[in-house]
C-alpha cells in the first residue's frame, strides 16, 4: 500500500469517528448539560465563594438622581383659576453605597440572612445645581398628612385645626431648599404636634433618616437546594407575607430584591421583584435583546398591567384598600404601609398611566426612554449588567370640608419628585464575564466543533480520493501513449530488414545455403517459396 493510500484511509477513519462522536454528543447534549449543571452549582451564595463576595459588596457603582417638580402657579391653582403648572428641576445626583451587613448562613447554607444599609454622597459634577441653595415650591406634605388624618373627625374640630394652622402661616404649598425637602428639616406644624404627642417626629423629609439605614431584615435562598430559588426572598422583617393589602395574592412577597436572578433565563418567563419602597412585589416581562459592554442581555421591564386597574388586570384588585377603593391606571396608593399623607407612586411623568393624570398637570411629558424602568440581565448567569429603576412620588390633593384653602380643589394626584436609580457593570467585571461566557460558549459548542472538524476532513477525503483517481487515470494514459509510440517506432525501423548481405539470385548462395521459406524476416511475411 502506497503512502498516499495510507493517508486516504487514515483521513477517512478519523473523519468517520469525528462525525459519529460529534453527532452523538449533539443528540445527547452531554456538554450542554454538563456546563449548565456546573454553572448552576457554582452560582450560588455559597460560603467563601466569589459570588458571595460580589453579592455582599457589589462592584458596579449605583447612582441616585432626584428630579423635583417646582410649582409655578400655586395661588392660581388653589383659587381654581388654573390647573397646576410645574417645571422639572434636577438632577441632583448622589452616589449610593449599599454593602450587605450582618451576613449569616442559615439552615445548612440553604438560606442567608442580611441587612442592606444604604448611604448617599452628593456628586456635584453630575448634578445640575446645589441642593442646599436651589429652592422648590411643592406640596406641604405635613399639612396634607394632618388634614388627611382629621378627615374622619367632626367638622368643628377640622375647622378649629384649620384656623390654628392658618394662624401659624402654614399653607398648602411650601417653599424649601431641595436639601430640606429631601433630607429633612424641622417642620413648625410637626413641632407643635410633637409637643402634644411626643411620638410624632418633628422633622420631615422624603429621605429623612434613610441615609445609612436599611429597608429591613431579609432572609434569602442561596440556591443550594434549587438553582431556580437563587436570590429569592424567604422573609422580610420576619414575615413571609404582608398584611396591608386586601388579598392574599397581593400580600405575597415574591421574587428577589432585583440584584440577582437564577441562571439560564428564558425570554418567556416573568421575573418578580419585591420592592420594599412600594410595599409590594412587581413583575417584569421580556422586551428585547440588548448588549452591554460586549455582554449579551435580555431586557426585562414592567408591562403596563403591573399598575393596571382591576377591570384590566383582576389580580390587582387586592391593591385597592379598602376593597373596591381603586385608583386609575398607572398609579398605586401606598398609604397603607406609610402612615401619614395619602402617598401615591407611579412611573415618572405618569408614564403608562391614565391620560387624566397626565392632562391634570401642565408639565407632564412621559416617554419610554427617560421614564421606563428596566433591567438588562445576562441570561446565562442571571446577573443584571445594567439597571434603571424609576419611580415617582405623588400626593393626593382634594377638597376637605373645614379647610377653606381646599374648597376649589378637585381630587388631583400631584407630583412631588421622581428618582432615577441606575447601575451599570464596571469594566473589570465586564471583562471577567466576557471571558466566562467565551469559555461557556466554546465548551457548550464543543460537539459542533467536532462535527465541523469531521466535515472539513470529509471534504479533504473527497479531494484526496478524487485526486488519487485522477492521478491513476493520468498514469494509464501515459503508459498507453508510450506503448503506442514504441510500436510505431519499431515498425518503421524493422519492416524490411535483410537476412544476408548477398544478393538473392547469387549462385553461390543457392548452392551453399539451404532453401528457406522466405528471404526476409520482417513484421509482415513475404511470399512462400514453391516446393
Amino acid at each position: 500500500m502506497t503512502r498516499r493510500s495510507c493517508a486516504i484511509y487514515a483521513t477517512g477513519i478519523v473523519c468517520a469517528h469525528l462525525l459519529i462522536l460529534g453527532i452523538a454528543l449533539l443528540v445527547a447534549q452531554v456538554f450542554q448539560t454538563m456546563i449548565q449543571e456546573r454553572i448552576k452549582k457554582e452560582i450560588t451564595l455559597a460560603e467563601n465563594s466569589r459570588v458571595l463576595e460580589g453579592w455582599i459588596n457589589p462592584p458596579p457603582p449605583v447612582y441616585m438622581q432626584y428630579f423635583f417638580f417646582n410649582v409655578t402657579n400655586p395661588d392660581e391653582f388653589l383659587a381654581g383659576k388654573e390647573k397646576p403648572k410645574v417645571t422639572q428641576i434636577g438632577p441632583y445626583t448622589y452616589r449610593e453605597y449599599r454593602p450587605r451587613e450582618n451576613v449569616t448562613f442559615l439552615e445548612n447554607g440553604t438560606k442567608i440572612f442580611a441587612t442592606n444599609p444604604k448611604s448617599f454622597v452628593f456628586l456635584r459634577n453630575m448634578s445640575s445645581g446645589d441642593p442646599e441653595v436651589d429652592r422648590v415650591i411643592t406640596v406641604n406634605i405635613p399639612f396634607i398628612a394632618v388634614m388627611n388624618e382629621l378627615n374622619s373627625y367632626s367638622f368643628f374640630l377640622r375647622s378649629a385645626v384649620s384656623m390654628w394652622m392658618g394662624s401659624m402661616g402654614i399653607e398648602v404649598f411650601m417653599n424649601r431648599t431641595v436639601h430640606e425637602v429631601l433630607w429633612g428639616f424641622k417642620d413648625p406644624l410637626l413641632s407643635k404636634l410633637h409637643a402634644m404627642r411626643p411620638e410624632v417626629d418633628e422633622h420631615f423629609g422624603l429621605m429623612y433618616n434613610k441615609n445609612g439605614t436599611h429597608e429591613g431584615e431579609f432572609v434569602f435562598h442561596t440556591g443550594e437546594k434549587n438553582y431556580m430559588d437563587y436570590g429569592k426572598i424567604d422573609t422580610w422583617n420576619g414575615i413571609s407575607q404582608m398584611n396591608w393589602w386586601s388579598s392574599n395574592q397581593s400580600n405575597m412577597i415574591n421574587g428577589t430584591d432585583g440584584s440577582v436572578f437564577h441562571t439560564f433565563l428564558s425570554r418567556k418567563e416573568l421575573l418578580y421583584i419585591f420592592a420594599a419602597d412600594l410595599c409590594r412585589s412587581i413583575h417584569l416581562a421580556y422586551v428585547a435583546d440588548k448588549e452591554v459592554k460586549g455582554i449579551p442581555a435580555f431586557r426585562f421591564a414592567p408591562p403596563s398591567d403591573v399598575l393596571a386597574p382591576p377591570d384590566e388586570n383582576p389580580s390587582n384588585a387586592g391593591f385597592c384598600v379598602p376593597a373596591g377603593d381603586c385608583l386609575g391606571k398607572g398609579v398605586l396608593k401606598v398609604s397603607v404601609c406609610r402612615q401619614g399623607a395619602p402617598i401615591v407612586v407611579s412611573f415618572p411623568h405618569f408614564y403608562q398611566a391614565d391620560k387624566r393624570y397626565i392632562n391634570a398637570i401642565d408639565g407632564m411629558n412621559p416617554n419610554e426612554e427617560e421614564h421606563e424602568t428596566y433591567l438588562d440581565i445576562n441570561p446565562t448567569t442571571g446577573v443584571p449588567i445594567r439597571a434603571c429603576k424609576r419611580a415617582q412620588l405623588n400626593v393626593i390633593l382634594k377638597r376637605v370640608s373645614g379647610f377653606p384653602k381646599t374648597k376649589f380643589l378637585n381630587e388631583t394626584i400631584f407630583p412631588i419628585m421622581y428618582v432615577n436609580e441606575t447601575a451599570t457593570i464596571d469594566d473589570e467585571s465586564a471583562a471577567q464575564m466576557r471571558t466566562l461566557l467565551l469559555i461557556v460558549t466554546v465548551m457548550s459548542n464543543f460537539p459542533v466543533i467536532i462535527v465541523g472538524l469531521g466535515a472539513i476532513l470529509l471534504v479533504v477525503l473527497i479531494f484526496l480520493v478524487c485526486r488519487n483517481r485522477q492521478r491513476k487515470n493520468e498514469v494509464k494514459r501515459i503508459d498507453f501513449t508510450e506503448a503506442f509510440h514504441s510500436f510505431a517506432t519499431t515498425k518503421d525501423e524493422t519492416a524490411y530488414t535483410q537476412v544476408s548481405n548477398q544478393a538473392e539470385d547469387s549462385p553461390e548462395n543457392r548452392t551453399n545455403q539451404p532453401l528457406r521459406n522466405g528471404s526476409y524476416i520482417a513484421m509482415s511475411p513475404v511470399e512462400a517459396q514453391k516446393c
